[in-house]
């Protein structure tokens, strides 16, 4: 009797974003995060950066296995992470917030336009006004 097959294997299989060596999610942090960085690099069917591909794939491998996936290899995939941004040069992702880097977006209080204040008078409805 064949097994049905789930639909993270059916978009594992015919995905358009990157082609992966076979058992790549079992090497090692460095070998995982080099392994995606060069298919990602090679891939012509990516949409995105390669980094963010590579990225994604890790994303979705570790969303995949869900609440089965052990410590051990959460762990590992959390290496394989931190070693993908040494490779392409990025910063630990939200880390422009935590040290206050980034300027906001929007106006001081000082240069805002006031709104008028609103009546307390009673607003009528338009069958109380007709």
């Amino acid at each position: 009797m064949a097994t049905k097959k789930r639909w993270s294997q059916h978009v594992t299989e015919t995905s358009d974003a990157l082609t992966l060596e076979e058992g790549v999610f079992k090497r090692e942090p460095a070998a995982i995060a080099r392994s995606l960085k060069r298919s990602a690099e090679q891939s012509h069917r990516r949409k995105s950066s390669p980094f963010r591909s590579a990225m994604s794939m890790l994303v979705f491998y570790e969303n995949r296995a869900g609440r089965t996936l052990p410590a051990a290899r959460k762990r590992k995939i959390e290496a394989a992470k931190e070693e993908l941004r040494k490779l392409y040069g990025k910063s630990e992702p939200g880390s422009k917030r935590a040290t206050g880097t980034t300027r906001s977006r929007r106006k001081p209080a000082a240069k805002r336009k006031r709104r008028p204040a609103r009546s307390t008078a009673k607003r009528t409805s338009r069958r109380e006004r007709a």
